[in-house]
């Protein structure tokens, strides 16, 4: 959902910025948060904590950069492509799964100002609390999109379909993370990875992309129909 369908990694860019800079710290930068992106949230607090050297909790931190991010939330905004791509899926009737690593509490007020886009997923909401998801399995492990498949396939078998293998899936990912995992489930990868991010890894981007897996510039380049949707 960050940074895939809204363009909320620039608000978590924004708020880990302002925070650094109480500091001394200047612009938190693409060549560390390529670490951070994707991660459960207190993981990615840990990992920035260690970078910087600073002597400050990861609890401490998190209460600092939440409370800057809960004034900016409400200015989210769909990235280029993304409600697009999501009507035109949901009007053909493609079954559709939203996997974040956001709490739940976090996921609606992210989508507090796009809630009937959301509601296109149906029940179909796994968040990084989920209690589906065993501890310390985020990403990149495919728990979460295990889970997405899971929801999917129990109301296909209540309405008497034939259950989605993951091998069918598309997986929309725009961070490393979130890469690795879509390969670890064996689904197939499309990374709509953010453009600072792609100036930061400097053509490693193709090393990493797995062989099932397509690099876009945004979802507005999404070709459905290669795909058979």
């Amino acid at each position: 959902m960050d940074g895939t369908l809204l363009n909320t990694e620039d608000i978590y860019t924004e708020a880990t910025t302002q925070v650094l800079s109480r500091y001394g710290l200047g612009k938190l930068t693409w060549d560390i948060k390529l670490d951070l992106q994707g991660r459960p949230g207190h993981e990615a607090t840990k990992r920035l904590l260690a970078h910087y050297k600073l002597d400050v909790s990861p609890e401490e931190f998190s209460a600092q950069t939440t409370e800057v991010q809960n004034k900016l939330w409400n200015s989210a905004q769909f990235l280029d492509g993304a409600l697009e791509l999501l009507q035109a899926l949901k009007l053909r009737n493609v079954p559709m799964a939203l996997g974040t690593s956001s709490a739940r509490d976090k996921y609606f007020q992210k989508t507090a100002l796009h809630r009937e886009a959301f509601e296109m997923f149906g029940t179909h909401v796994v968040t990084g609390d989920d209690p589906r998801i065993p501890p310390g399995r985020g990403k990149p492990e495919a728990d979460i999109w295990l889970v997405c498949l899971q929801s999917l396939n129990e109301e296909r078998v209540a309405e008497g379909l034939e259950p989605i293998a993951i091998e069918e899936c598309l997986i929309f990912e725009d961070g490393i993370p979130g890469v690795i995992l879509g390969k670890n489930a064996n689904g197939h990868v499309i990374w709509i990875p953010h453009p600072e991010a792609v100036v930061a890894l400097d053509g490693k981007e193709l090393e990493i992309l797995p062989e099932k897996g397509e690099l876009l510039a945004s979802l507005r380049d999404f070709d459905a129909e290669k795909y058979g949707l």
